[in-house]
């Protein structure tokens, strides 16, 4: 086989639900649809009581695994589904997220030996994100190494040994947090072009506006960045978002 063969690796798709039944079916669907069918999805579920287990039950086309339990939330959730993964790299997927037919193929494509993290280009909202579209880290926080989190970039699981899993101190920000320590840590990221899908905003980061701008402040402050820059930041962004606080 050769050294540089991506297709030696094997990809998890993980997503963590909670009564997302109404979610799924569309998720489920993109996940049919994708030209390069050669990936595990992993579904770690916070005991949903509508109908989830048994819709995820009754797939028998996709190589699907599944685990449910009560959970801390999203975080603690992908923790235990990339611990039941078995590939060496994983994508993450919110339930009501989509992938678009091209994604597994252009994944599996960038896999190399030496790659620790690719990231693709992804729409969130009407916009197209990209790696280092929105500044450096001290302004765009994860942005400045990757598009986003779900959906927009494939990590090496074995990442989590070197750095942990998702905090569970940061119920929303968990995932920046992972993203820039292992990015400022140095591991090897490779951009893509292509434009895998879409991360929809239904998660708590899209309402609690004051608890996601405080963990974004803190992250940033654990991760190095310059406490007066983060916290003149903050304070500027606090008055931008007032009128949505809570």
């Amino acid at each position: 086989m050769n050294a540089n063969n991506p297709y030696k690796y094997k990809l998890s798709i993980i997503t963590a639900t909670y009564n997302a039944i109404e979610h799924l079916p569309k998720l489920i669907e993109c996940l049919r649809n994708q030209e390069d069918k050669d990936f595990e999805w992993v579904v770690a579920d916070g005991a949903s009581t509508d109908g989830t287990l048994e819709l995820l039950e009754s797939i028998t086309d996709l190589n699907i695994v599944i685990t449910s339990q009560e959970d801390f939330g999203i975080y603690d959730a992908l923790n235990r589904g990339i611990k039941a993964s078995s590939g060496e790299f994983y994508l993450t997927m919110g339930a009501d997220d989509l992938l678009y037919p091209n994604a597994v193929k252009e994944y599996r494509n960038a896999i190399d030996d030496k790659v620790d993290v690719i990231t693709a280009s992804i729409k969130i909202g009407n916009e197209i994100s990209q790696a280092g579209s929105r500044g450096k880290s001290w302004f765009a926080a994860q942005f400045a190494y990757v598009s986003g989190h779900a959906v927009g970039s494939l990590f090496r699981k074995s990442l989590h040994k070197r750095y942990g899993y998702y905090s569970r101190k940061f119920p929303i920000a968990a995932d920046q947090l992972f993203i820039l320590k292992v990015c400022k840590a140095g591991a090897a990221t490779k951009v893509i072009k292509p434009i895998v899908g879409e991360h929809i905003l239904v998660g708590v980061s899209s309402f609690d506006v004051l608890g996601t701008m405080t963990e974004y402040y803190r992250v940033q402050l654990l991760t190095g960045e310059n406490k007066f820059i983060q916290t003149a930041l903050f304070i500027l962004r606090l008055l931008k978002h007032y009128r949505r606080l809570k």
